[in-house]
């Protein structure tokens, strides 16, 4: 690792270069109007830095290139299942695995196993795909994130914490028989991409003990969480990353993962089960079959699951944590000199802007946060993505918008792929915004989808 008084270089040469190329003012407002106003309706040649979202999106290093060509493409008992099976006990300690297209996948299985018509589910801050899963199975997804994740300005390190008197207080009000099982989200991607602590989780686990409630992780960015661990938490310094890892998931019944994230790979997810959990694996295996493909492949080719199983190992690695966690940070530093209000301290995987403070001129009703990502879009080619109202959605029984207390903009960097000069770039962006940001008008819909409505609504000024 390379001395904190230098400065930080990348970890790793660059080998491949994907051209990209930035359109003219003229060309983006067309192309936005062709889009509805929403940055997910984008073709990916019209945009010049991508930062909607981490998910698949990072590059793959030589060694997985060098796997994609041992695929093995049968369609049962592929050696690269078996060689993923491996891994994942190794670095989960999980004896019981099933792979899918991607995390949502694993929800799609997995859940409906788990939830009672009407029963909540406990989590600290559930994502929006994993709330439409929840209730599409016919739960109540709950968040009881600590209240320091509410307050931007807190530099509080881990604000993906439980709120511990909040959960039991729940619990004891609810009654335990009302509530399906307790989801931990590691790092917590709605609340700012802030980990959880060590001590929180063990903190959850003795709860969920007491009470008889099934506890699980949402694990998309374990790695990412387990750094925060090791650099902020009282007496984990000393520990490896894996240590960590191992950890953690001890304290869990079982996990979902999307690869796509830390796995380091374009598409891939998993399902792990702890020893006492047999019986649901059999349940999940069978649910799998009809809704994701056979056992040993699961949604996923022989050639994705050998570049995960490398991916999964490759993202334990110090200096690459290090260096992706430090350029994000980065990134956030830029924003906060400018004068930008964004969470703090910096999460892991991205930089979020309160664009509801930031653009206070516009009312919530008019979803601020994502005036600002057709802004920046307009400005300079940069495509984000909303994490507030809209993506927040309509309560199910009053049908009216709900207002979360956190309305902001994600600035998602992807793993390995652009420079420090990428960032410096979004932060000059920002910089020629502040100067006419009381110009910025709201949005309202102009189609409304009746689930996860953010990816493909449309929408006009107000």
């Amino acid at each position: 690792m390379v001395e904190s008084s230098w400065p930080q270089a990348e970890p790793y040469r660059i080998k491949v270069v994907e051209p990209i190329k930035l359109l003219s003012r003229d060309q983006r407002e067309k192309a936005l109007e062709r889009a509805g106003l929403n940055p997910f309706s984008l073709k990916s040649d019209e945009v010049f830095i991508d930062l909607l979202t981490d998910s698949g999106t990072g590059a793959m290093s030589d060694n997985q290139w060098a796997g994609i060509m041992l695929g093995d493409e049968s369609y049962a008992g592929s050696r690269n299942f078996f060689n993923l099976e491996r891994v994942v006990r190794d670095i989960f300690g999980y004896p019981f695995f099933l792979p899918t297209h991607q995390g949502r996948g694993a929800e799609n299985v997995l859940f409906p196993l788990l939830i009672e018509k009407g029963k909540y589910v406990i989590g600290n801050m559930h994502f929006d795909t994993t709330k439409a899963h929840i209730e599409i199975a016919g739960g109540r997804g709950v968040n009881l994130v600590r209240k320091e994740a509410y307050n931007l300005d807190s530099e509080y390190p881990f604000k993906g914490d439980m709120d511990i008197e909040a959960l039991v207080d729940f619990i004891e009000n609810k009654g335990q028989e009302n509530i399906s099982f307790i989801l931990m989200t590691i790092t917590c991607n709605s609340g700012g991409g802030q980990p959880v602590s060590l001590e929180n989780m063990q903190k959850v686990r003795e709860i969920a003990d007491k009470y008889k409630l099934p506890l699980f992780l949402d694990a998309a960015r374990f790695a990412e969480n387990a750094y925060f661990v090791k650099k902020r938490e009282q007496g984990q310094k000393d520990k490896s990353i894996p240590e960590i890892i191992r950890e953690f998931f001890a304290l869990a019944d079982g996990c979902t993962v999307s690869a796509k994230k830390d796995g380091l790979v374009n598409i891939g997810g998993l399902i792990g089960l702890a020893e006492e959990q047999e019986e649901l694996y059999m349940r999940a295996k069978e649910r799998l079959v009809p809704l994701e493909g056979f056992v040993t492949y699961g949604g996923m080719a022989g050639r994705d699951m050998e570049a995960l199983a490398r991916g999964l190992y490759e993202v334990q690695e110090e200096d690459y944590l290090a260096h992706r966690i430090g350029q994000v940070e980065r990134l956030g530093k830029k924003l906060m000199e400018i004068g930008i209000p964004i969470q703090k301290p910096v999460g892991g995987h991205a930089v979020f802007v309160d664009g509801k403070t930031w653009l206070a001129h516009i009312p919530q009703e008019q979803f601020p946060s994502q005036a600002l990502c057709i802004e920046l879009y307009l400005e300079s080619g940069i495509r984000a993505v909303e994490v507030g109202t809209i993506l927040a959605g309509r309560d199910p029984e009053t049908g009216k918008n709900v207002m979360p207390e956190l309305d902001l903009l994600r600035l998602t960097v992807p793993r390995r792929t652009y420079t420090d000069n990428h960032m410096d770039y979004v932060a000059e962006a920002f910089r020629r915004i502040d100067n006419r940001r009381e110009e910025i008008s709201g949005v309202r819909f102009a189609y409304e989808p009746k689930i996860l409505r953010h990816f493909t609504a449309r929408f006009a000024r107000v």
